[in-house]
């Protein structure tokens, strides 16, 4: 009797998903439980099990196939099956794929090597054999396998580069006329689609939904942003001076962040339409403030939330934020991490952005974006004198929020970044 293996319900809000890749074939014995193949969505990557022990019977959609919550992905029909089985499953290879199936993994342990979806991404694409890799926990990431690749101690060299495909021999006269040169003189072809200048490269299901929810922010939204700047000389001198002590007693570093998501919450307090989000006809007013962390990741920015942030401690937003930093890098975010959220806060100074425009994260109406901090003369009683000053930006539905209360926002939480003493007593 055959079972069949289906996409799985991931979340309310996913609909869709990409086969990123088989890690059996047909005909390979499974065992109940063990992963059989990886689904790549807008949000997370996911595993998909064995739901019992058998054979991998008919695979119905290989790598790269775009399929819906339900669909039937493969079967797994009764019997014992080939031991072991391949890293690529050999009936979804495209004709002329030349790369040689590698087998699991087993790091030593003797199992298939248990490795997050963009640690199996990474290493396919550097060639890196998971035998190879020595994870720093129980599961090989991202980070692990790009250890692997900066200290050299990978089994399998890189694939050598393609060849260039030859010119054509000319070809013998033709009795056909010359066409007529151009008007217009060109210093360069245009490429073609075999032009080796080019490479074409599919979208991942996450980036594509990036595109897509960020041009669908620019057409329902009435985006505009206000801006300001913010002496962080308070901030700096107070985490010089706490520094040591802040790290001592709670483990962990003291960033800014932590201050502007302070500083958010109390000014979202005092204005709540930005805290809000627009249902037909209606304002949604949350009091509750989950704040949203733009980090960056492979396929582009994610915003994992920091839930009720207004009962946080510096040091568990700190501790937060950078969790969700390292899931991020090693592709380990879950759609909890990811789901909601009622404001969104963003870093572009991390990258080294002095201004920017940040977009709406909808339905949300509001995202504050910050910026590298630079020693720039600013007149301070008459007399110039140089500040470190960041610029800030603040995103807002103009549908619901009207400008003056945009600009008073920023205001307080300029006032409240330049006096952290406030926040520390507010905490």
């Amino acid at each position: 009797m055959s079972i069949n293996i289906v996409v799985p319900e991931v979340g309310e809000s996913i609909v869709d998903a990409r086969v990123a890749r088989w890690l059996k074939k047909e005909g390979d014995a499974v065992a109940a439980g063990e992963p059989l193949v990886e689904l790549e969505t807008d949000k997370v990557d996911v595993e998909v099990s064995a739901p019992k022990n058998g054979v991998l019977g008919k695979i119905a959609h290989g790598d790269g196939a775009d399929v819906k919550i339900g669909d039937v992905l493969g079967t797994i029909e009764e019997g014992t099956g080939k031991a072991g089985g391949t890293e690529k499953a050999g009936g979804t290879e495209k004709a002329g794929d030349t790369e040689k199936p590698s087998a699991p993994s087993t790091n030593g342990k003797g199992g298939a090597a248990a490795a997050t979806p963009s640690a199996r991404k990474l290493a396919r694409e550097q060639r890196v054999d998971l035998n190879d890799v020595r994870p720093a926990g129980p599961r090989v990431t991202k980070q692990d396998v790009e250890q692997t690749v900066s200290s050299g101690k990978s089994a399998q060299a890189k694939a050598p580069a393609r060849a260039e495909t030859p010119a054509p021999a000319p070809s013998a006269p033709s009795a056909r006329p010359a066409p007529a040169a151009s008007s217009v003189p060109s210093s360069r072809p245009v490429p073609s689609e075999s032009d080796s200048r080019t490479e074409r490269v599919r979208m991942s299901k996450r980036r594509a939904t990036i595109a897509r929810r960020l041009v669908e922010a620019q057409q329902t939204a009435a985006m505009l942003t206000t801006f300001n700047e913010v002496d962080m000389s308070a901030v700096m001198s107070l985490r010089e001076r706490q520094k040591e002590a802040f790290k001592t007693k709670h483990g962990i570093g003291l960033g800014i962040a932590s201050f502007f998501v302070k500083a958010a919450v109390s000014a979202l307090e005092e204005f709540p339409r930005l805290n809000a989000e627009i249902q037909g006809d209606e304002m949604v007013l949350k009091h509750y403030y989950d704040i949203g962390i733009a980090v960056g990741a492979a396929e582009g920015l994610v915003v994992p939330v920091l839930r009720d942030a207004d009962r946080m401690s510096f040091a568990e937003i700190e501790a937060g934020i950078r969790e969700f930093a390292a899931k991020a890098k090693d592709g380990t975010l879950t759609l909890e991490d990811l789901r909601g959220g009622t404001f969104s806060i963003t870093n572009g100074g991390v990258y080294g952005s002095l201004m920017s425009t940040p977009i709406l994260n909808p339905p949300q109406v509001g995202i504050l974006g910050l910026h590298a901090i630079k020693e720039r003369p600013v007149g301070v009683h008459g007399q110039v004198v140089l500040k470190p000053m960041m610029y800030t930006a603040l995103t807002y539905d103009h549908r619901i929020v009207d400008g003056s209360e945009a600009v008073r926002f920023l205001v307080r939480v300029k006032e409240l970044v330049e006096d952290p003493g406030v926040l520390l007593v507010e905490s």
